[in-house]
């Protein structure tokens, strides 16, 4: 038997999954972890708990495999970013991790902004100046815990601290370089200027390398503590974004696919240069010398639905808890019981501020037009309907740019599972959208990844063959008609509202 290991970090949870050489699922485990938010715009996680579970993740894969350790030929990790870990030069984390929720440093934005310039740092990096870069946060940690930053030896991804755990290598994919802030995507190589010029040394980033090269080997102790044979090639990994399209067949220029996990995002392959100012973009796994993925990001897409869940949802959650039915899908029929528009109810998902068009970390969710004729079903809908009119407000951005987009719309992941979502996006957005069948996402793709790194795997090509597309859905025209009035009033609101954010800002920060 031959078998790959490919393990995922999420902003809500991590999974993990074993494929063999026919591309079937042999063992997959998800286990979900806290957000930890100890303050307004904090966002963390605790890193310690990232190997704790990484160690459950793998036994109870290699468990379910029914394999030998020594079956496993290679290993890969990939995380959603930005996200950042620091740690001392023994190793030991210093402070929490950041997610890619956390919009604490906003004075350091500001700074930029002022003494660098935003166009500047776009023109390096390809992308925003944002207040979730790790360069960024890094400049907050020397501002605000300087006794803290002069402990911190080297700061990386998630998927590169596990990387470390695995193999003793400091290495950072350059996927995951693309989400600092002060990497060139064009030289491939971070930009020692800027950096300096904010502050910070280039010593606390590590060196990068592309997805397939392998940085290291697994460990006599990591072999103990996760079960995996000492000497298992490790590669260097992926966004999981980019890992969740080579599983879901989405590896050629022009392909689409979108994501509903903690985040709501799309993103096109391509190779074009001229960079979408408003989008995020980097490197992507297939061709990763001169191709990129561009993707369009809301920050809570499926974590409203979660937020929601978790804070209003004490009866489905018992549900669940006592008979297995999925709390997720018990929301899901009561939304199906409100019309499109719900009935002129519209929310704004801004939980933690937002990325793309609009970039605005001051931002904070509204429920606008809310009266005593709404219920919950309303409610439910319209969250669903605001994550999707943030997903279109940035694709309109493709649209105008001419980007090359081979549609349907794949779907893949967390929410996209949900029929009346799916739906909404797709009278939304007025493209076809088809759903992928298997359901173990990034951590397939990063197994796959493992194939290929370690030559088991000719190339990708087999992607497109194991990918299987059900539930076709085509955009109903009243619907999309429809939603565009309301969309119309979802941009009018937030235009109106704008400078209100930073007033309450300010008013909070006083408390």
């Amino acid at each position: 038997m031959i078998a790959f290991l490919g393990i995922d970090y999420g902003t809500g949870g991590a999974k993990g999954c074993i494929i063999d050489l026919e591309g079937n699922v042999l063992g997959y485990v998800f286990e979900e972890y806290p957000i930890i938010t100890l303050k307004p715009d904090w966002s963390e996680h605790d890193p310690q708990l990232y190997w704790k579970i990484a160690c459950r993740i793998i036994s109870g894969c290699i468990e379910q495999a029914k394999i030998m350790p020594v079956e496993i030929k290679g290993v890969a990790v990939s995380c959603a970013l930005p996200s950042m870990v620091m740690i001392d030069s023994e190793g030991n984390p210093v402070n929490n991790a950041y997610n890619l929720m956390d919009r604490r440093a906003k004075s350091e934005v500001e700074w930029i902004r002022e003494n660098i310039g935003e166009k500047e740092v776009f023109n390096i990096t390809a992308n925003r100046l944002d207040d979730h870069h790790s360069a960024v946060n890094l400049m907050w940690e020397k501002n605000n815990r300087p006794d803290f930053f002069k402990r911190i030896h080297k700061a990386f991804s998630i998927s590169s601290f596990i990387n470390f755990k695995l193999t003793d290598a400091i290495a950072e994919a350059h996927q995951c370089a693309c989400f600092t802030g002060a990497y060139n995507i064009l030289e491939r190589k971070y930009d020692k200027d800027l950096i300096e010029r904010l502050g910070l040394g280039a010593d606390l980033f590590c060196k990068t390398h592309y997805a397939e090269e392998i940085i290291g080997e697994v460990s006599k102790k990591a072999s103990d503590e996760t079960g995996l044979a000492p000497g298992t090639p490790v590669v260097a990994g992926q966004a999981d974004f980019t890992a969740s399209c080579i599983a879901s067949g989405v590896i050629d220029v022009g392909d689409i696919q979108s994501n509903l996990g903690t985040c709501g995002n799309f993103g096109v392959i391509h190779r074009d240069t001229d960079f979408i100012y408003e989008m995020i973009t980097w490197g992507f796994t297939v061709g990763e010398k001169d191709t990129y993925i561009t993707a369009a990001t809301t920050t809570t897409g499926g974590m409203l639905l979660r937020y929601i869940r978790d804070v209003f949802s004490q009866l489905e959650v018992a549900a669940e808890n006592s008979f297995g039915i999925s709390s997720y899908e018990l929301l899901d029929m009561q939304a199906e019981k409100a019309l499109p528009g719900s009935d002129g109810l519209i929310i704004l998902p801004f939980l933690t501020g937002e990325r793309t068009p609009i970039w605005d970390s001051y931002a904070k969710a509204v429920v606008f037009g809310l009266s005593l004729n709404h219920n919950r079903s309303h409610f439910l809908r319209a969250a669903m309907e605001g994550v999707a009119y943030a997903m279109y407000d940035s694709l309109k951005y493709f649209v105008n740019k001419k980007v090359k987009i081979n549609f349907p719309l794949v779907m893949h992941e967390g929410g996209a599972k949900s029929n009346i979502w799916r739906q909404i996006i797709t009278d939304v957005f007025n493209v076809p959208t088809v759903l992928t069948k298997r359901k173990t996402g990034a951590p397939f793709g990063d197994a796959i990844l493992a194939g290929v790194a370690t030559g088991h795997f000719k190339d990708y090509a087999m992607c497109k063959q194991w990918a299987e597309y059900i539930n076709m859905l085509e955009p109903i025209e009243k619907n999309h008609k429809k939603y565009m009035q309301y969309f119309e009033i979802y941009k009018e609101i937030y235009m109106h509202i704008k400078q209100d954010y930073r007033k309450l800002a300010r008013l909070r920060d006083l408390d």
